[in-house]
């Protein structure tokens, strides 16, 4: 597991040109981000880590003197727009979240309480997707997945039976069998927290659960995993 330091975080941050690049379009135009730019940047959805993957090389932002690698927030929302579009599509029973990094346990089931969906936190008894015979077996029709780096045993399930897989992926992710990558600081609480929160909020409205500019009754700090004191 990756833990990012304060200093690592600090790494992370953005001068105040580079916000204002980040609200606007290669075309220069303001862009409407589901949340501010300064939000996502707080939560650090934005921090990668010190390694970058061929794949993830198309959304990194920049990258620190240090190594570090940073992504682009419009990329973030842009991603995060297409995912709720695409899981609208599905009846939210059909969908299922899994986690198994302990900083996304909470997110992935406050996200399945708030649209319905299920949520799988913790180690994946292997045949859940696969053995009808196991008394955990269940039929998903689209996955959701934290990590690719750890949720690897739901992965391989789900593209053993073809059920379509949209994961959260920093920028060392492993992107075999994923059918759709939202670019995202996947190890941070605060980031994860932001991250199923906007999804969960953009799913609603892709249904018209809420208005198009509606907001979530839960607010993101319920979204947050506790830390044990």
């Amino acid at each position: 597991m990756i833990n990012l330091s304060e200093k690592e975080e600090r790494g992370g941050e953005l001068t105040e040109a580079e916000k204002e690049e980040l609200r606007k379009s290669e075309k220069g135009t303001i862009i409407e981000l589901l949340v501010p730019v300064e939000t996502y940047l707080s939560a650090g959805v934005h921090i990668g880590t010190h390694s970058c993957t061929k794949y993830m090389e198309s959304f990194v932002y920049r990258v620190r003197a240090e190594g570090l690698y940073v992504l682009d927030v419009r990329k973030i929302d842009e991603r995060l727009r297409i995912a709720a579009k695409f899981l609208s599509r599905y009846e939210p029973q059909d969908i299922i979240a899994v986690a198994s990094r302990p900083y996304a346990y909470r997110p992935v089931q406050k996200f399945a309480e708030v649209v319905g969906a299920r949520a799988l936190v913790g180690r994946i008894i292997p045949g859940t997707f696969t053995n009808p015979y196991l008394s955990t077996y269940t039929e998903p029709k689209v996955l959701l997945v934290s990590d690719p780096r750890t949720d690897t045993q739901a992965i391989k399930e789900a593209a053993k039976v073809g059920i379509p897989i949209v994961a959260f992926a920093d920028t060392d992710a492993k992107i075999d069998y994923i059918d759709l990558i939202i670019p995202a600081n996947n190890k941070g609480r605060k980031s994860l927290a932001l991250l199923y929160w906007a999804l969960a909020r953009q799913i609603l409205r892709e249904k018209r659960i809420i208005p198009p500019d509606g907001d979530l009754a839960v607010p993101v700090s319920e979204f947050e995993m506790r830390l044990v004191q």
